[in-house]
Protein backbone atom coordinates (compact mmCIF):
# COMPACT_ATOMS: atom_id res chain seq x y z
CA UNK A 1 0.00 0.00 0.00
CA UNK A 2 2.88 2.36 0.72
CA UNK A 3 4.26 1.73 -2.77
CA UNK A 4 0.88 2.34 -4.37
CA UNK A 5 0.38 5.61 -2.49
CA UNK A 6 3.90 7.03 -2.45
CA UNK A 7 6.00 5.08 -4.95
CA UNK A 8 9.19 5.55 -2.95
CA UNK A 9 12.24 3.45 -3.82
CA UNK A 10 12.70 0.31 -1.75
CA UNK A 11 9.09 -0.50 -0.98
CA UNK A 12 8.78 -3.14 -3.70
CA UNK A 13 12.05 -4.74 -2.55
CA UNK A 14 10.71 -4.90 1.01
CA UNK A 15 7.61 -6.65 -0.27
CA UNK A 16 9.77 -9.18 -2.08
CA UNK A 17 11.83 -9.68 1.07
CA UNK A 18 8.69 -10.41 3.09
CA UNK A 19 7.39 -12.95 0.60
CA UNK A 20 10.78 -14.65 0.40
CA UNK A 21 10.88 -14.96 4.20
CA UNK A 22 7.45 -16.60 4.24
CA UNK A 23 8.70 -19.25 1.83
CA UNK A 24 12.14 -19.72 3.36
CA UNK A 25 11.19 -19.70 7.04
CA UNK A 26 7.50 -20.52 7.48
CA UNK A 27 6.66 -22.81 4.57
CA UNK A 28 6.82 -26.49 5.51
CA UNK A 29 7.64 -29.59 3.42
CA UNK A 30 4.12 -30.98 3.94
CA UNK A 31 2.64 -27.90 2.34
CA UNK A 32 1.54 -25.68 5.24
CA UNK A 33 2.99 -22.69 7.04
CA UNK A 34 4.35 -23.05 10.56
CA UNK A 35 2.37 -20.96 13.00
CA UNK A 36 5.43 -19.92 14.99
CA UNK A 37 9.17 -20.23 14.41
CA UNK A 38 12.48 -19.22 15.90
CA UNK A 39 14.82 -17.56 13.39
CA UNK A 40 18.57 -17.40 13.98
CA UNK A 41 19.23 -15.25 10.95
CA UNK A 42 19.88 -18.18 8.66
CA UNK A 43 17.38 -20.92 9.35
CA UNK A 44 14.09 -21.50 11.10
CA UNK A 45 13.27 -23.82 13.96
CA UNK A 46 9.57 -24.63 14.15
CA UNK A 47 8.06 -23.84 17.53
CA UNK A 48 4.46 -24.55 16.58
CA UNK A 49 3.75 -26.48 13.40
CA UNK A 50 -0.03 -26.44 13.72
CA UNK A 51 -1.70 -25.55 10.45
CA UNK A 52 -4.16 -22.71 10.93
CA UNK A 53 -6.27 -21.49 8.02
CA UNK A 54 -5.67 -18.03 9.47
CA UNK A 55 -2.03 -18.39 8.32
CA UNK A 56 -2.45 -19.05 4.57
CA UNK A 57 -5.27 -16.49 4.53
CA UNK A 58 -2.68 -13.85 5.40
CA UNK A 59 -0.19 -15.40 2.99
CA UNK A 60 -2.85 -14.96 0.29
CA UNK A 61 -3.40 -11.37 1.41
CA UNK A 62 0.33 -10.63 1.34
CA UNK A 63 0.79 -11.95 -2.18
CA UNK A 64 -2.28 -10.09 -3.42
CA UNK A 65 -0.99 -6.76 -2.15
CA UNK A 66 2.50 -7.44 -3.45
CA UNK A 67 1.01 -8.19 -6.86
CA UNK A 68 -0.93 -4.92 -6.78
CA UNK A 69 2.34 -3.17 -5.93
CA UNK A 70 3.93 -4.39 -9.13
CA UNK A 71 5.66 -7.51 -7.80
CA UNK A 72 4.58 -9.68 -10.70
CA UNK A 73 6.17 -12.88 -9.38
CA UNK A 74 3.73 -12.80 -6.44
CA UNK A 75 1.01 -14.29 -8.66
CA UNK A 76 2.40 -17.81 -8.28
CA UNK A 77 2.41 -17.54 -4.48
CA UNK A 78 -1.11 -16.11 -4.52
CA UNK A 79 -2.43 -19.08 -6.48
CA UNK A 80 -0.53 -21.56 -4.31
CA UNK A 81 -1.92 -20.11 -1.07
CA UNK A 82 -5.48 -20.17 -2.40
CA UNK A 83 -5.08 -23.76 -3.65
CA UNK A 84 -3.72 -24.83 -0.25
CA UNK A 85 -6.74 -23.35 1.54
CA UNK A 86 -9.12 -25.00 -0.92
CA UNK A 87 -7.46 -28.40 -0.67
CA UNK A 88 -6.92 -28.57 3.08
CA UNK A 89 -9.59 -26.41 4.73
CA UNK A 90 -12.54 -25.73 2.40
CA UNK A 91 -15.87 -27.34 3.35
CA UNK A 92 -18.21 -26.93 0.37
CA UNK A 93 -21.32 -28.09 2.22
CA UNK A 94 -20.84 -25.34 4.81
CA UNK A 95 -19.48 -22.64 2.53
CA UNK A 96 -16.73 -22.13 5.11
CA UNK A 97 -13.12 -22.99 5.85
CA UNK A 98 -12.19 -25.32 8.71
CA UNK A 99 -9.89 -23.73 11.26
CA UNK A 100 -6.88 -25.85 12.16
CA UNK A 101 -5.09 -29.11 11.47
CA UNK A 102 -2.12 -30.96 12.85
CA UNK A 103 1.21 -30.83 10.98
CA UNK A 104 0.02 -34.05 9.30
CA UNK A 105 -3.28 -32.40 8.25
CA UNK A 106 -5.67 -34.03 10.70
CA UNK A 107 -8.47 -31.50 11.12
CA UNK A 108 -9.50 -30.38 14.60
CA UNK A 109 -13.22 -30.42 15.55
CA UNK A 110 -12.92 -26.74 16.44
CA UNK A 111 -14.39 -24.29 13.96
CA UNK A 112 -14.11 -20.51 14.10
CA UNK A 113 -15.30 -17.46 12.26
CA UNK A 114 -12.03 -15.51 12.52
CA UNK A 115 -10.12 -17.42 9.85
CA UNK A 116 -13.12 -17.10 7.54
CA UNK A 117 -13.33 -13.35 8.11
CA UNK A 118 -9.68 -12.95 7.11
CA UNK A 119 -10.13 -15.34 4.21
CA UNK A 120 -12.93 -13.07 2.98
CA UNK A 121 -10.60 -10.09 3.25
CA UNK A 122 -7.79 -11.95 1.47
CA UNK A 123 -10.03 -13.08 -1.37
CA UNK A 124 -11.27 -9.53 -1.88
CA UNK A 125 -7.65 -8.43 -2.23
CA UNK A 126 -6.88 -11.39 -4.51
CA UNK A 127 -9.80 -10.41 -6.75
CA UNK A 128 -8.58 -6.83 -6.89
CA UNK A 129 -5.10 -8.04 -7.81
CA UNK A 130 -6.08 -10.65 -10.41
CA UNK A 131 -9.68 -9.89 -11.47
CA UNK A 132 -10.24 -13.65 -11.16
CA UNK A 133 -13.96 -14.03 -10.39
CA UNK A 134 -13.43 -17.11 -8.22
CA UNK A 135 -11.96 -14.92 -5.50
CA UNK A 136 -14.90 -12.52 -5.50
CA UNK A 137 -17.33 -15.43 -5.40
CA UNK A 138 -15.42 -17.00 -2.51
CA UNK A 139 -15.52 -13.71 -0.57
CA UNK A 140 -19.27 -13.42 -1.14
CA UNK A 141 -19.88 -17.02 -0.08
CA UNK A 142 -17.90 -16.51 3.12
CA UNK A 143 -19.76 -13.29 3.93
CA UNK A 144 -23.12 -14.98 3.35
CA UNK A 145 -22.13 -17.97 5.48
CA UNK A 146 -20.70 -16.07 8.46
CA UNK A 147 -22.79 -12.90 8.63
CA UNK A 148 -25.99 -14.61 7.51
CA UNK A 149 -26.35 -18.30 8.25
CA UNK A 150 -24.02 -18.50 11.27
CA UNK A 151 -25.19 -15.17 12.66
CA UNK A 152 -28.76 -16.46 12.56
CA UNK A 153 -27.68 -19.06 15.14
CA UNK A 154 -26.42 -16.31 17.48
CA UNK A 155 -29.12 -13.65 17.71
CA UNK A 156 -28.13 -12.03 14.42
CA UNK A 157 -24.52 -11.32 15.41
CA UNK A 158 -21.20 -13.02 14.69
CA UNK A 159 -20.17 -15.45 17.42
CA UNK A 160 -16.56 -16.57 17.39
CA UNK A 161 -16.56 -20.28 18.19
CA UNK A 162 -18.23 -23.39 16.79
CA UNK A 163 -17.83 -27.16 16.85
CA UNK A 164 -18.32 -29.58 14.00
CA UNK A 165 -21.31 -31.91 14.29
CA UNK A 166 -21.40 -35.60 13.28
CA UNK A 167 -23.14 -34.60 10.03
CA UNK A 168 -20.40 -32.06 9.29
CA UNK A 169 -22.46 -28.96 10.07
CA UNK A 170 -21.38 -26.28 12.53
CA UNK A 171 -22.98 -25.65 15.93
CA UNK A 172 -22.40 -22.61 18.13
CA UNK A 173 -20.09 -23.36 21.06
CA UNK A 174 -21.28 -20.89 23.68
CA UNK A 175 -18.81 -22.09 26.30
CA UNK A 176 -15.50 -22.24 24.39
CA UNK A 177 -12.91 -20.29 26.44
CA UNK A 178 -15.61 -18.93 28.73
CA UNK A 179 -13.83 -17.33 31.67
CA UNK A 180 -10.42 -17.47 29.98
CA UNK A 181 -9.15 -14.01 28.99
CA UNK A 182 -5.62 -15.18 28.19
CA UNK A 183 -6.33 -16.45 24.67
CA UNK A 184 -6.25 -13.28 22.60
CA UNK A 185 -6.81 -15.19 19.34
CA UNK A 186 -9.91 -17.04 20.57
CA UNK A 187 -11.64 -14.88 23.16
CA UNK A 188 -15.08 -15.60 24.52
CA UNK A 189 -18.02 -13.30 23.82
CA UNK A 190 -19.12 -11.12 20.96
CA UNK A 191 -16.07 -9.19 19.81
CA UNK A 192 -16.67 -5.47 19.32
CA UNK A 193 -13.81 -5.22 16.84
CA UNK A 194 -14.87 -8.21 14.78
CA UNK A 195 -18.38 -6.87 14.37
CA UNK A 196 -17.00 -3.58 13.07
CA UNK A 197 -14.38 -5.39 10.98
CA UNK A 198 -17.15 -7.38 9.31
CA UNK A 199 -19.06 -4.13 8.73
CA UNK A 200 -15.99 -2.77 6.95
CA UNK A 201 -15.54 -5.93 4.87
CA UNK A 202 -19.19 -5.93 3.85
CA UNK A 203 -18.79 -2.39 2.54
CA UNK A 204 -15.67 -3.42 0.62
CA UNK A 205 -17.43 -6.49 -0.75
CA UNK A 206 -20.37 -4.45 -2.00
CA UNK A 207 -18.00 -2.04 -3.73
CA UNK A 208 -16.23 -4.93 -5.48
CA UNK A 209 -19.42 -6.57 -6.77
CA UNK A 210 -20.99 -5.46 -10.04
CA UNK A 211 -23.76 -3.00 -9.24
CA UNK A 212 -26.48 -5.29 -10.58
CA UNK A 213 -25.27 -8.16 -8.38
CA UNK A 214 -25.08 -6.38 -5.03
CA UNK A 215 -27.29 -8.17 -2.48
CA UNK A 216 -29.79 -5.97 -0.69
CA UNK A 217 -28.79 -7.39 2.70
CA UNK A 218 -25.22 -6.08 2.71
CA UNK A 219 -25.73 -2.48 3.86
CA UNK A 220 -28.42 -3.20 6.51
CA UNK A 221 -26.31 -6.02 7.94
CA UNK A 222 -23.18 -3.86 8.08
CA UNK A 223 -25.13 -1.11 9.82
CA UNK A 224 -26.61 -3.59 12.29
CA UNK A 225 -23.18 -4.96 13.21
CA UNK A 226 -21.64 -1.52 13.64
CA UNK A 227 -24.58 0.02 15.50
CA UNK A 228 -24.78 -2.95 17.87
CA UNK A 229 -21.03 -2.81 18.50
CA UNK A 230 -21.28 0.86 19.43
CA UNK A 231 -24.36 0.32 21.60
CA UNK A 232 -22.70 -2.38 23.71
CA UNK A 233 -19.01 -1.66 23.18
CA UNK A 234 -18.54 2.07 23.67
CA UNK A 235 -17.46 3.06 27.20
CA UNK A 236 -19.56 6.13 27.95
CA UNK A 237 -17.59 6.84 31.14
CA UNK A 238 -13.94 6.46 30.09
CA UNK A 239 -14.25 6.49 26.32
CA UNK A 240 -13.03 3.91 23.85
CA UNK A 241 -14.39 0.58 22.70
CA UNK A 242 -14.23 -2.47 24.95
CA UNK A 243 -12.99 -5.84 23.79
CA UNK A 244 -16.16 -7.91 24.18
CA UNK A 245 -19.68 -8.29 25.48
CA UNK A 246 -21.75 -11.33 26.41
CA UNK A 247 -24.92 -12.71 24.80
CA UNK A 248 -27.01 -10.48 27.09
CA UNK A 249 -25.15 -7.36 25.94
CA UNK A 250 -23.19 -6.88 29.18
CA UNK A 251 -19.48 -6.14 28.90
CA UNK A 252 -17.40 -9.26 29.53
CA UNK A 253 -13.97 -7.77 28.78
CA UNK A 254 -13.67 -4.03 29.34
CA UNK A 255 -10.02 -3.67 28.32
CA UNK A 256 -9.29 -1.38 25.38
CA UNK A 257 -7.31 -2.99 22.54
CA UNK A 258 -5.68 -0.81 19.90
CA UNK A 259 -6.87 -2.87 16.95
CA UNK A 260 -10.53 -2.60 17.98
CA UNK A 261 -10.37 1.18 17.76
CA UNK A 262 -8.61 1.01 14.36
CA UNK A 263 -11.07 -1.36 12.70
CA UNK A 264 -13.98 0.60 14.11
CA UNK A 265 -12.99 4.03 12.80
CA UNK A 266 -12.39 2.46 9.39
CA UNK A 267 -15.83 0.86 9.43
CA UNK A 268 -17.39 4.16 10.49
CA UNK A 269 -15.79 5.98 7.57
CA UNK A 270 -16.85 3.40 5.00
CA UNK A 271 -20.41 3.39 6.32
CA UNK A 272 -20.49 7.19 6.30
CA UNK A 273 -19.34 7.33 2.68
CA UNK A 274 -21.77 4.61 1.59
CA UNK A 275 -24.90 5.70 3.46
CA UNK A 276 -24.46 9.46 3.76
CA UNK A 277 -25.48 9.16 7.41
CA UNK A 278 -23.57 11.80 9.36
CA UNK A 279 -23.83 9.76 12.55
CA UNK A 280 -21.07 7.52 11.22
CA UNK A 281 -18.73 10.49 10.74
CA UNK A 282 -19.48 11.43 14.35
CA UNK A 283 -18.41 7.96 15.44
CA UNK A 284 -15.32 8.24 13.24
CA UNK A 285 -14.28 11.48 14.96
CA UNK A 286 -15.13 10.15 18.42
CA UNK A 287 -13.03 7.01 18.01
CA UNK A 288 -10.12 8.92 16.44
CA UNK A 289 -10.14 11.42 19.30
CA UNK A 290 -9.97 8.60 21.82
CA UNK A 291 -7.14 6.83 19.99
CA UNK A 292 -5.13 10.04 19.67
CA UNK A 293 -5.53 10.83 23.35
CA UNK A 294 -4.03 7.52 24.47
CA UNK A 295 -1.22 6.90 22.02
CA UNK A 296 2.33 6.30 23.23
CA UNK A 297 4.16 9.60 23.81
CA UNK A 298 6.81 10.39 21.18
CA UNK A 299 6.36 7.02 19.48
CA UNK A 300 3.08 8.13 17.84
CA UNK A 301 1.74 4.63 18.30
CA UNK A 302 -1.15 3.23 20.22
CA UNK A 303 -0.53 1.16 23.31
CA UNK A 304 -1.47 -2.45 22.62
CA UNK A 305 -3.91 -2.63 25.49
CA UNK A 306 -5.29 -0.28 28.13
CA UNK A 307 -7.27 -1.01 31.28
CA UNK A 308 -10.98 -0.09 31.39
CA UNK A 309 -10.08 3.29 32.90
CA UNK A 310 -7.41 3.77 30.19
CA UNK A 311 -4.38 3.10 32.39
CA UNK A 312 -1.59 1.49 30.39
CA UNK A 313 -1.04 -2.14 31.30
CA UNK A 314 2.24 -2.66 29.42
CA UNK A 315 4.62 -0.70 27.23
CA UNK A 316 4.25 -3.22 24.40
CA UNK A 317 3.09 -2.15 21.01
CA UNK A 318 1.99 -5.66 20.05
CA UNK A 319 3.47 -9.08 20.84
CA UNK A 320 1.13 -10.98 18.56
CA UNK A 321 2.01 -10.08 15.02
CA UNK A 322 -0.74 -7.49 14.64
CA UNK A 323 1.66 -4.50 14.71
CA UNK A 324 0.76 -2.17 11.84
CA UNK A 325 -1.68 -4.45 10.04
CA UNK A 326 -4.73 -3.02 11.78
CA UNK A 327 -3.60 0.55 12.37
CA UNK A 328 -2.01 1.39 9.03
CA UNK A 329 -4.42 -0.86 7.21
CA UNK A 330 -7.37 1.04 8.68
CA UNK A 331 -5.89 4.35 7.58
CA UNK A 332 -5.43 3.04 4.03
CA UNK A 333 -9.00 1.71 4.08
CA UNK A 334 -10.27 5.19 4.93
CA UNK A 335 -8.12 6.81 2.26
CA UNK A 336 -9.40 4.39 -0.34
CA UNK A 337 -12.98 5.11 0.67
CA UNK A 338 -12.68 8.85 0.33
CA UNK A 339 -10.29 9.05 -2.65
CA UNK A 340 -9.05 6.55 -5.23
CA UNK A 341 -5.55 5.16 -5.04
CA UNK A 342 -3.33 6.94 -7.56
CA UNK A 343 -1.26 4.28 -9.38
CA UNK A 344 2.48 4.94 -9.40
Amino acid sequence: MAWRHFGLPGYQDRSRHGLAFLQAAHFQPQGGYARQIDWDGQRATVQDGTNHCYGPAFVLLAHAHALMAGVSEARAGLDAAFDLMEQRFWEPANGLYADEATPGWQLSPYRGQNANMHACEANLAAFEATRDARHLQRALTLAESVTGRLAALADGLVWEHYRVQPDGSWAVDWDYNRGDRTNIFRPWGFQTGHLTEWAKLLMQLERALPEAERPAWIVPRARHFFDTAMAHGWDAVHGGLVYGFDPDGAVCDADKYFWVQAESFAAAALLAVRTGDGAYWQWYERIWAYAAAFRRPYARRRYRILAPDNRKLTDEKSPAGKTDYHTMGACYDVLRAIAPVVPQ
